[in-house]
């Protein structure tokens, strides 16, 4: 049996009085989603290990069972190894994003959502600027970018910026733990600042506000690790002689370089809602005609939540169903070889909130000879009557992977 995880980062959300005390997956019409969740069995998974900050990279390695206070090393060196970032002893490897600061006020996350054409000339700016034989930057996608400081000690506290819209920013700059730390506290606290005063009057971030779009006016490093040692996801369910990830975003792309797993590149994968549904699915079915394991990660939903949009993360959820859901299992319920089919958040960003959250998230397992529960929709209050009930650490997984 080939298996394939269809996950929507952040997808789950909050009871939105507007919508009548209903969440968003409550409200969404996902006829496919409700579906397999009838003809399926459901459960809720705690994604978020206690001690842990609700981030992507710790959802997403928990749904793949990794054993977080094992293996976490943060986003940066996740960030690396999808770039093709060979990190070495000693190397601090962090999340830089490109955001935007208006006056002392940390405006948004992404910058505008700028390009990942735009943002390399940026990034290369500020290695010719700021890089040395310590520090380099290197571009990544989008806002998400990387920073290698090395010698850096990571223990240091570092605000995630999609958790803090529209704050000061002075105070969240990096504190460091121990006073062993200092040192690269206030390195990065300097790169900080000297990025903005670079970056203010750079002739991109001019003709982008000339455009009237936010610029792309400081760094904003964080989530700070070394190399991790992660598992081969093959040792661990030996029945996956091969798999794949596919994304576009690199966090998720370093944890499949870790896990072993092969990475796809689809053209039109923006992150975003206007992400390419159709060319993702066409590589998810591809790849599981010859692999025996697909991650298709899709994090438009998540950046709806970010940015507190109702209307378009319910767009982001209907889209999930109809262009994605809906045409991998009409493709695969008919094949020979079964499909097993997981559909799940890595966590809710509620649009209330506008960043993560911990709580558990609805998940289904859908395959031909399942036996269904009474579950008869796709949802996180539905799922609370799942035949799996509450599960964390591995135990989803491996539920899935069929080793218990």
């Amino acid at each position: 049996m080939k298996h394939i995880i269809i996950l929507g980062d952040g997808m789950a959300d909050w009871a939105v009085p507007s919508l009548g005390g209903k969440t968003l997956l409550q409200a969404a019409y996902t006829p496919y989603m409700d579906l397999l969740a009838r003809q399926g069995r459901n459960g809720r998974l705690v994604t978020v290990a206690p001690g842990f900050h609700p981030g992507s990279e710790v959802a997403n390695m928990s749904v793949l069972g990794y054993d977080l206070p094992k293996v976490y090393e943060g986003r940066g060196p996740l960030e690396a190894a999808s770039i093709g970032v060979e990190l070495q002893p000693g190397d601090m490897a962090m999340r830089c994003n490109l955001v935007c600061i208006e006056g002392d006020i940390l405006k948004n996350h992404s910058a505008g959502h700028i390009t990942t054409e735009e943002a390399d000339i940026l990034v290369r700016y500020l290695q010719e600027q700021l890089g040395d034989d310590r520090i380099a930057f290197y571009t990544g996608v989008q806002y998400r970018h990387l920073l290698v400081v090395k010698g850096g000690d990571k223990r240091i506290d570092c605000t995630p910026p999609h958790d803090v819209p529209l704050k000061p920013f002075r105070p969240l700059l990096v504190k460091a733990q121990c006073p062993d730390a200092q040192p690269t506290a206030d390195l990065l606290n300097d790169l900080i600042l000297r990025s903005q005063e670079l970056l203010r009057h750079h002739p991109l971030n001019l003709r982008r506000m000339a455009e009237g779009k936010d610029p792309a006016n400081s760094i904003w490093p964080w989530s700070p690790g070394y190399r991790p040692q992660m598992e081969p996801f093959s040792n661990r369910f030996p029945q996956v002689r091969s798999g794949a990830v596919i994304t576009a975003v690199d966090l998720i792309r370093g944890i499949g370089h870790y896990a072993g797993l092969r990475r796809i590149d689809v053209e039109g994968a923006t992150g975003l809602y206007d992400t390419n549904y159709e060319n993702k699915v066409r590589a998810a079915l591809d790849a599981l005609r010859t692999d025996d394991f697909v991650y298709l990660h899709v994090e438009a939903s998540d950046e709806a939540g970010h940015e507190g949009d109702i209307a378009l993360k319910i767009q982001t959820i209907e889209n999930l169903d109809r262009r994605a859901v809906g045409p991998i299992y009409e493709a695969v319920k008919t094949w020979a070889e079964p499909v097993a089919i997981a559909i799940l958040p890595d966590h809710p960003t509620p649009c209330q909130l506008r960043t993560h959250t911990a709580e558990p998230v609805p998940f289904l397992i859908w395959r031909p000879d399942i036996a269904p529960d009474d579950v008869q929709a796709f949802d996180e209050v539905s799922a609370c009557n799942g035949a799996y009930g509450l599960l964390k650490e591995d135990q989803f997984i491996k539920i899935f992977m069929n080793q218990i």
